[in-house]
């Protein structure tokens, strides 16, 4: 049973809401095309990758301290759209999300649980491609709401020198 209810976050927030909620529902329909013409789901997980990888270099400052890296990530919209909480040390980034638009929009479109829990995983790979863009950060998917948690996770660690 999936446990992914919005909180009432002000009309701003919905509205960026609703836009990722359309964005996941282009993206819905064009792996679907994409599986009927006989494609496999590894084009999706590179162009995703790529997406994040472009992210992480124009989009992010670079640098090897997670607490700057967290005030440019989780934005204060960021955290309102996904209802975040974040804890933060020199070492780790920990993310935990309670509310997700992506699942909102996929569980409107299906009820195949497997296929949302693929489109997750592969939205994933936006992040761990903006990641791969940082020499000091790796990337861990704990929970995730699309595999029916109450609670996504992700953390980003500090590489050990």
């Amino acid at each position: 049973m999936y446990s992914n209810t919005p909180e009432d976050r002000g009309q701003h927030i919905k509205d960026l809401r609703d836009g990722i909620e359309h964005r996941a529902t282009w993206f819905y329909y064009m792996f679907m095309e994409a599986k009927k013409r006989g494609l496999d789901s590894e084009f999706a997980h590179e162009a995703i990758t790529k997406c994040g990888c472009f992210h992480g270099e124009n989009k992010y400052t670079q640098t090897s301290d997670l607490k700057a890296f967290e005030k440019e990530f989780v934005s204060d919209n960021v955290r309102n759209i996904f209802q975040m909480d974040t804890e933060c040390t020199d070492e780790r980034l920990d993310i935990t999300f309670h509310y997700c638009p992506l699942v909102a929009a996929w569980r409107k479109l299906t009820d195949d649980e497997e296929l949302i829990a693929e489109m997750c995983e592969i939205a994933m790979d936006g992040d761990r491609g903006i990641c791969s863009q940082f020499k000091d950060f790796n990337f861990h998917l704990g929970k995730t709401i699309a595999k029916g948690d109450s609670i996504c996770e992700v953390t980003f660690h500090k590489n050990q020198e």
